[in-house]
């Protein structure tokens, strides 16, 4: 392998001299040059901007995809540079759940239909999300994540030059201090020059050997200082450049906030959408399953109360058939037209669509039979039933 022998040794001898020059700094041992106010000021901002970023970048990937194993799956493809399979969120996963048990239930049945409704709704809810963290990923993660893997490099690169560069000039202003004294310590002696003619030619040669350290030197710090103003110009370009990166992240969560507010407004309108498709069944099966205690007005739970309390029972309640049934203490047919959750122990819990045995017992209120399902056994309420022939 050829390689250049001189400028290995230059190399060398200035990393050498930088590491000198950078421990006696530590130790107090040298001075060091500071950057102008300015400089120091947008170096300071840089490196709050990139604090900040890499932690609002963090927080809206865990917004967007609270699952660490998946975001680390993805990070992994990612880095492999393949692209992530596809996968149902828990939205539609959800929703296929709720399709597939409404299916089993009976798409005919009230349960059943509400279920594929809801599970029909949930997956659009799913491709919803997914367009979101799609346009989010886009138009808000993606430029941040530039910022971070390529602005801030450059930055960082030409800033580690720049403390090269000082490290240099530093160094160069030590050694020509150091020829300076000794010029001056050469002076001092070459005013009275020991005795004898075979010291002459000796001093000669030193002063002239100092005298040429001291010029190279003075050269050697004019480059250095010519090299650290031209690389402290082109680190102050490029930190001022962050006025430009604050106003391309601020389009970008405006773009963020849009994508949120249309998401949200979305997800409502389908809500609503449902709502509505669901206010077609009657409000006692709406809100049965409601804990007793809701304030809310709409809710009504049957209890063993006088028969004012409850609703009045359908015409077709109020048939010969219902009058035979309490003349003839009998027992009859009756199909369950809504869910009902039970009160109390006295009661029995019906779902809609099932088919129960009914009778009527003396002294029990006009607006109760007693039902019977297998072996259990309770009071139900007449305006859930509708009796068979």
């Amino acid at each position: 392998m050829e390689f250049n022998v001189r400028r290995l040794a230059a190399d060398a001898g200035t990393f050498l001299s930088r590491a000198v020059q950078f421990t006696e700094e530590k130790f107090g041992q040298a001075e060091k040059t500071e950057l102008d106010a300015h400089l120091e000021t947008l170096l300071s901002r840089v490196e709050s901007t990139k604090h900040w970023t890499e932690k609002i970048m963090k927080q809206t990937e865990v917004l967007l995809q609270p699952n660490p194993n998946v975001r680390m799956e993805e990070f992994l493809y990612e880095m492999l540079d393949k692209k992530v399979p596809m996968r149902a969120n828990n939205h539609e996963l959800l929703g296929e759940c709720m399709i597939d048990s409404g299916h089993e239930f009976g798409p005919g049945t009230a349960y059943g239909s509400t279920l594929i409704k809801c599970g029909e709704t949930e997956k659009l809810l799913g491709s919803a999300e997914k367009e979101f963290i799609q346009s989010s990923a886009i138009n808000f993660l993606t430029p941040f994540r530039n910022f971070i893997e390529g602005d801030f490099k450059t930055i960082l690169k030409e800033r580690k030059l720049l403390q090269n560069k000082r490290l240099d000039l530093d160094a160069a202003k030590n050694r020509l201090k150091k020829a300076r004294v000794a010029d001056a310590r050469s002076a001092e002696l070459n005013s009275s020059p020991p005795l004898g003619e075979e010291y002459v030619a000796h001093f000669s040669y030193m002063l002239r050997f100092l005298h040429v350290r001291w010029l190279k030197a003075e050269i050697e710090l004019r480059i250095a200082q010519s090299e650290f103003d031209r690389q402290a110009e082109i680190t102050r370009l490029l930190l001022e450049g962050i006025s430009s990166t604050h106003a391309h992240h601020l389009r970008c969560l405006n773009d963020f906030v849009d994508a949120q507010a249309a998401y949200y407004a979305q997800c409502y309108q389908y809500m609503v959408n449902l709502q509505k498709q669901l206010g077609s069944f009657p409000s006692t099966f709406s809100n049965n399953n409601q804990p007793a205690g809701s304030s809310s007005a709409s809710i009504w739970v049957p209890t063993a109360q006088p028969a004012a309390s409850l609703p009045a029972p359908p015409p077709s309640q109020a048939s010969p058939a219902l009058n035979e049934l309490r003349s003839t203490s009998g027992t009859r047919k009756a199909r369950v037209l809504y869910d009902y959750d039970a009160a109390s122990s006295s009661e029995l819990s019906l779902l809609a669509d099932e088919v129960i045995t009914v009778s009527s017992v003396p002294d029990m209120d006009t607006d109760w039979l007693m039902g019977q399902r297998g072996n259990q056994k309770g009071k139900v309420p007449i305006t859930y039933l509708e009796l068979l022939n």
